[in-house]
């Protein structure tokens, strides 16, 4: 919700917007760093919360004032830049009710009458409809000045329940990102209170989507979340976008390939809400955590498509694909090795079936050398050994290292070799997760690539054409993989990190 979809009602604060980050967890209360906050005096407030099953803009009342903020833009780091646009006294005109009913995303009632009063608000307006959700809630806040950051620590009683957070708020957002590494906060996602209360009480749409905004393709997994926790995943697509395209030459993410990216997620989107009321969760990965300019398209998203996307670290990739990966495979041995070559990077985690020992990411991506040595085209072998020699220098943290005794592969790379391999005229989920892709399909499959430019790339059975000026590439960076791994084989996965994103925010994924 934006505020360019919803004007500012006159009624609204004369007030600059504020970039805010906040968190949630009941260990706040014993962290080192907030015992000036704990210090400082309580101020109580009670107030009552509209929720909304459309989205997450928060309306409340507080001592007799209708209180509505919009979210209007999340930049790279995370932040969200929450906009007053409206402090209305009760009783209330009609354009003040249409104003908080638009930032909801809730289709307005009958003409309401003009001065209405809280009771007609809350009692008539609110409270019958599925589809909104009045709570009660006290706080009790403890609130600093710190590093010219407003610091906020507060304890909310809603229901019976009861949570603690911290929010940290500036105009300035690098100001708010100095506060929070202060802290000792960073590792943790921000969220928003409205958010939150749906959380606490269980309560918000049974729909989710999880977008995954990658450097060559937008993923999306749709599905529900049954009575006892479960999600289920009822469609899964991908369309690719090239959002990387040109990246390195330009210096950031271009016009072009914005542009491209913004109206699939937005076709993506628009598609899913006609079911009704959406949960979305979008992150971005390396093409957004590399591009200088990926607040242009985190806004450029956000205001067409009222979608809020996290650019999540490296780290966090690689943990949630890992995720995805050992739970909805058989193991073998007790060191696991699972990547997922992406775009613009691959992320690399090891552990085991219960425990991860160690993670990272390498800016080692099939779009990049494509790019680098002109993989769309047809090649003589020299330049693919060239290109070998190239990515294992870039991937010297997989060398010298004790030998897994099991690789799982995922990634839109990976499972288009597994297409290929079986030779499948129609993408099929269930056929190419656990396929095990042996080195010498690989050869093979790189010598066809390379003898082939794109445009007949686009006639093998089991491409995806979209992938036909990376999969070259592609190909060699999984065969690098193998070869400092001392793999003569590895297993793909078709799980990937929307699956790892799914089980952590909506419960553990099944499929139909």
């Amino acid at each position: 919700m934006t505020t360019s979809d919803h004007p500012i009602h006159r009624s609204a604060p004369q007030v600059v917007p504020r970039w805010e980050w906040r968190t949630f967890g009941d260990d706040l209360a014993d962290l080192d760093t907030l015992a000036p906050l704990r210090a400082a005096a309580s101020v109580e407030s009670d107030e009552t919360y509209v929720l909304s099953m459309y989205g997450d803009a928060s309306v409340k009342v507080r001592d007799g004032v209708l209180d509505v903020k919009v979210l209007q833009q999340v930049n790279g780091a995370g932040l969200q830049l929450w906009v007053p646009t409206m402090k209305a006294p009760i009783p209330l005109e009609p354009g003040a009710v249409a104003a908080a009913f638009a930032a909801l995303g809730a289709p307005l009632p009958k003409t309401p009458p003009s001065d209405l009063s809280l009771e007609q608000l809350l009692d008539d307006l609110v409270a019958p409809r599925d589809d909104l959700r009045l709570v009660d809630i006290r706080k009790s806040r403890r609130r600093s000045v710190v590093g010219d950051c407003m610091v906020e620590l507060t304890e909310v009683n809603a229901e019976g329940r009861t949570v603690r957070t911290v929010a940290v708020e500036s105009p300035d957002p690098d100001l708010v990102s100095k506060e929070i590494d202060r802290l000792g906060l960073s590792d943790r996602r921000n969220t928003s209170l409205p958010r939150c209360l749906k959380s606490m009480l269980g309560w918000g749409p049974r729909r989710f989507a999880v977008i995954d905004v990658g450097t060559n393709s937008v993923k999306l997994a749709l599905g529900h979340r049954d009575d006892d926790g479960t999600a289920r995943i009822e469609m899964e697509t991908s369309v690719v976008t090239r959002l990387g395209e040109g990246l390195v030459a330009a210096g950031g993410l271009t016009a072009a390939s914005m542009g491209r990216t913004v109206d699939a997620i937005h076709d993506l989107v628009d598609d899913a809400r006609r079911g009704g009321p959406l949960d979305i969760v979008a992150v971005g990965t390396a093409g957004l955590r590399q591009a200088p300019n990926r607040d242009d398209f985190l806004a450029a998203v956000h205001r067409r498509c009222g979608v809020a996307v996290e650019v999540i670290s490296g780290r966090e990739e690689a943990r949630l694909a890992y995720l995805a990966a050992v739970s909805t495979l058989p193991l073998a041995g007790d060191r696991l090795l699972v990547f997922d070559s992406g775009g613009g990077s691959s992320q690399f985690t090891f552990g085991s079936a219960d425990r991860i020992d160690e993670q990272f990411s390498v800016d080692v991506g099939a779009a990049r050398f494509a790019e680098r040595f002109g993989l769309a085209a047809a090649v003589p072998r020299e330049t693919v050994d060239t290109a070998l020699d190239a990515i294992a220098a870039d991937l010297t943290d997989l060398a010298d290292r004790p030998r897994p005794d099991m690789v799982i592969a995922m990634g839109g790379t990976s499972t288009n070799l597994a297409t290929i391999m079986h030779g499948l005229d129609r993408y099929d989920p269930d056929v190419v997760h656990a396929t095990v892709l042996d080195a010498d399909e690989v050869d093979r499959q790189i010598e066809v690539f390379r003898t082939r430019p794109a445009s007949e790339r686009r006639e093998i059975p089991g491409l995806q054409p979209a992938r036909a000026e990376v999969i070259l590439a592609g190909a060699c960076v999984v065969r690098a993989i193998l070869t400092l791994t001392g793999q003569d084989a590895l297993t793909v996965s078709d799980r990937g990190l929307r699956h790892g994103v799914t089980a952590e925010r909506f419960g553990p994924p099944e499929h139909p």
